[in-house]
């Protein structure tokens, strides 16, 4: 341990007071704190941590500390956590120091060429997602569809048909577990099976519960540049087998990532490049998230120290980083998560030899951008990369200077002879030490902002009683607006008309218009200069979302490809604002095309919780829908225009049928084939409620959430298509409906902006960042 005088270890050993913001504690019991059979919670989030500490601690005795010396490691640990200064992932908060005590978040499993091998990483897919874990597979050793099976005479299926089998078994599995399965799927772009795999989630029936990404080789991307033909190769015989244009196929995965937000690319040599032990095996897929590159049957535990913990103000008020605390939590947070490998439980034997062979673990941050709020520094500029990229140095060597003092006492990781650490006479205990994570729900617990990304939005929604969701602004900017005098009281109103954003609002000055920057601000290309800023002193890779407005093209997309190559980054994810199929498009008119009093047509749940334009602002005054004191009745004409929609439920098929009337949903109608009595009746029931409310001009949100995840016990279908009951499909298909007055007159109007399908738990709308879906409603994340 470092030396440290009297008053300091004193002082570790103080209880260390929680400041638990009331959203974050609403998260800790939901996901993680400990409960009893009935479901009761039975922990603290003090208990919490000091389950973990105390865990994670009894490693050291493993290595001859005294009980002295284990309780004051226990307290350090405590500290670290119960401060916010840094939270390991969720796994390890969830599980350490109880009965499961699974304690990494992601794997990565082979996928060998037999039936025999397919199956059995299919059971050991089950075995970790049952315990918490997510999986990523490289399916580029399969033979190509169609190939040749000498032991049965008959033809191969090829890897996206093993994806889908893979697939199904997470369906199951994920249900009633802790956390949500996850798959990321890699092929090779040199498999012959390649267009087949860049197409395969455009069916949105299928592969729902895989990431999918496309490992591109430095041949392959220089064909592309020079406009050449490159070869596709038989996995099973090694033989090329076809040419194809490269520059067609990037085009080809740049074209269905501009549809939907994937395939990503997996930059597979410069993966393999840095990657510190080839001879032990060669890097061939990733985590779900993208960012962990992984050994076949290695784990990873990831932590991530909070930088906006990590300030402190001058007598002036101004901020500054405090150099020295960060350096402390980095070597604690090195040692804890180096502890993880050795107190962690896990699934299979091969994964336990590889992870201790490797010894690799992920330290990386959160609060990034709202540390660069508190120094005045704005995101998008040469300022902020080179910000971002000096923290992560910071990082890197102060992290590396904990390993090798862990290499002294306990010894470097058992497959450092012949690896890059030993030739560069680096005596290292683990072989990664840094990674860029997703943050998750972690960000969310420590109420900071996730990983190295921008704030999605200026304005967040609290959770409140009975599932209300209120509107703040950041307290950042509410602090800076004060104290330099542009704060208003319609401020607030106008950033939720400007979709949560600063820039272009006259009231703000522009040097804090360009400071408190959001993901929508950025420009592509400075998504890719940050992700390369903190990618060149990363071990692994960098979990970034390079956001595009909706008007990007195709080759905006190849553009950033490109660049991210060029950089040095390990992948790159772009994500085009409402490119998601399942995502429903909120449309509404220009502001200066729009009576006052006229509603918007709010028909999107994503409108529940995050802001969308004016439409939400009557709840912050108190009046009623579309600006008016008393909401009035829309009387009905003899004739209106509509459209019926075909839902597939386990009472059989309903026919729903949507009336609109000036652009604006007003009524419904509902049968459900084959069935009558009480199911019809109460069918009837409520759509005379919705088109009672429609006509009211109540917003549609208003309505889709009171009746969205309603559960009767009958379930029909699977992933994102599932209906759970006919309530639950009536919402959904008035969540996606457009009257066809908007579909005519597209081009006449302008796209708010459009988030994600509900949070499965609280009906928020999932946010598309870190490379993961994550719900600022209630904790809920699709992050490993």
């Amino acid at each position: 341990m470092k030396a440290r005088d009297a008053t300091q270890a004193q002082a570790e050993m103080k209880e260390v007071p929680l400041n638990i913001s009331p959203n974050a504690l609403r998260v800790l019991q939901k996901r993680y704190l400990a409960k009893d059979e009935n479901g009761k919670v039975v922990e603290t989030p003090e208990g919490m941590f000091r389950r973990v500490a105390k865990n994670l601690a009894q490693a050291d005795l493993l290595y001859g500390a005294t009980p002295e010396e284990y309780k004051r490691l226990e307290e350090k640990f405590y500290a670290l956590m119960a401060t916010l200064d840094f939270l390991p992932n969720s796994p390890t908060l969830m599980n350490a120091g109880r009965p499961l005590q699974q304690l990494a978040a992601c794997f990565v499993l082979p996928v060998e060429d037999s039936i025999g091998g397919i199956y059995d990483t299919l059971k050991h897919q089950a075995l970790i997602h049952q315990t918490g874990g997510g999986t990523g597979f490289s399916f580029s050793r399969l033979r190509p569809k169609d190939d040749m099976v000498k032991s049965t005479g008959g033809v191969a299926s090829g890897p996206v048909s093993f994806m889908k089998v893979y697939n199904q078994s997470t369906e199951h599995i994920k249900q009633g577990g802790t956390r949500r399965g996850a798959n990321m799927g890699i092929l090779r772009v040199d498999h012959p099976d390649i267009l087949e795999f860049i197409t395969c989630k455009t069916d949105k029936k299928e592969v729902t519960n895989f990431n999918i990404s496309v490992a591109v080789t430095d041949a392959f991307m220089t064909a592309a540049l020079n406009g050449e033909k490159y070869e596709l190769l038989n996995p099973r015989s090694g033989k090329p087998v076809k040419q194809l244009d490269a520059l067609e196929v990037l085009k080809k995965i740049a074209e269905a990532a501009w549809r939907n937000g994937e395939p990503g690319l997996f930059f597979i040599d410069q993966a393999n490049r840095t990657n510190p032990t080839p001879h032990y095996a060669m890097i061939e897929a990733t985590n779900p998230c993208g960012e962990q590159p992984l050994l076949p049957y290695e784990s990873c535990n990831l932590g991530s120290v909070n930088l906006e913990t990590h300030l402190t103000q001058t007598p002036e008020g101004r901020y500054e980083i405090d150099w020295g605390h960060l350096e402390d939590s980095i070597g604690t947070a090195v040692h804890l998560l180096d502890n993880v490998i050795d107190m962690n439980k896990y699934p299979i034997a091969e994964i336990e030899k590889c992870t201790k062979d490797n010894r690799k673990i992920g330290l990386g941050v959160m609060g990034f951008a709202r540390m660069l709020f508190k120094l005045g520094i704005q995101y998008d500029s040469e300022m902020g990369a080179e910000m971002g990229g000096r923290i992560m140095k910071f990082i890197s060597e102060k992290g590396y200077e904990e390993s090798m003092r862990l290499a002294a006492s306990r010894g470097v990781y058992p497959a450092w002879k012949g690896s890059l650490h030993e030739a560069r006479g680096q005596r290292a205990r683990n072989s990664y030490v840094t990674t860029v994570a997703p943050t998750g729900t972690i960000s969310m617990i420590a109420d900071t902002s996730g990983g190295c990304e921008p704030e999605f939005s200026l304005v967040w929604y609290k959770n409140v009683m009975d599932g209300e969701h209120l509107p703040y602004v950041l307290d950042d900017f509410i602090q800076t607006a004060k104290r330099e005098g542009f704060w208003k009281d319609d401020l607030m109103e106008k950033i939720i008309e400007n979709h949560g954003s600063a820039r272009g609002i006259p009231e703000i000055p522009e040097r804090w218009q360009k400071i408190f920057t959001t993901a929508h601000d950025v420009a592509p290309e400075w998504h890719v200069k940050m992700q390369a800023a903190f990618q060149q002193y990363t071990d692994s890779g960098v979990s970034k979302t390079i956001n595009m407005p909706t008007e990007a093209t195709v080759d905006d997309v190849l553009k950033a490809y490109l660049m991210a190559y060029d950089l040095g980054c390990k992948g790159i994810t772009v994500y085009r604002d409402g490119s998601r199929d399942e995502q429903v498009l909120n449309v509404g008119i220009s502001s200066k095309e729009k009576p006052k009093a006229e509603v918007s047509p709010m028909d999107s749940v994503a409108a529940v919780s995050m802001p969308q334009g004016a439409e939400t602002l009557p709840a912050l005054h108190g009046e009623g829908y579309g600006g008016r004191s008393h909401p009035v009745k829309r009387e009905r004409p003899v004739r209106v225009s509509g459209e019926t929609i075909a839902i597939n439920t386990s009472y059989g098929k309903m026919y729903l049928t949507i009336n609109s009337m000036n652009g604006q949903p007003f009524e419904t109608f509902a049968t459900v084939a084959k069935a009558g009595g009480m199911i019809q009746a109460d069918l009837e029931c409520v759509c005379r409620l919705i088109s009672l409310a429609l006509r009211y001009q109540i917003p549609m949100h208003e309505i889709t959430r009171q009746l969205i995840g309603i559960q009767d016990g009958n379930p029909y279908g699977m992933g994102g298509n599932r209906v759970l009951s006919l309530w639950d499909a009536i919402a959904k298909a008035l969540a996606s409906y457009h009257p066809p007055e908007q579909k005519q007159g597209m081009a006449a109007v302008r796209s708010a902006r459009p988030e994600g399908l509900p949070c499965p738990d609280c009906k928020s709308p999932l946010v598309h960042t870190e490379n993961c879906e994550k719900c600022y409603g209630c904790g809920y994340s699709r992050c490993w």
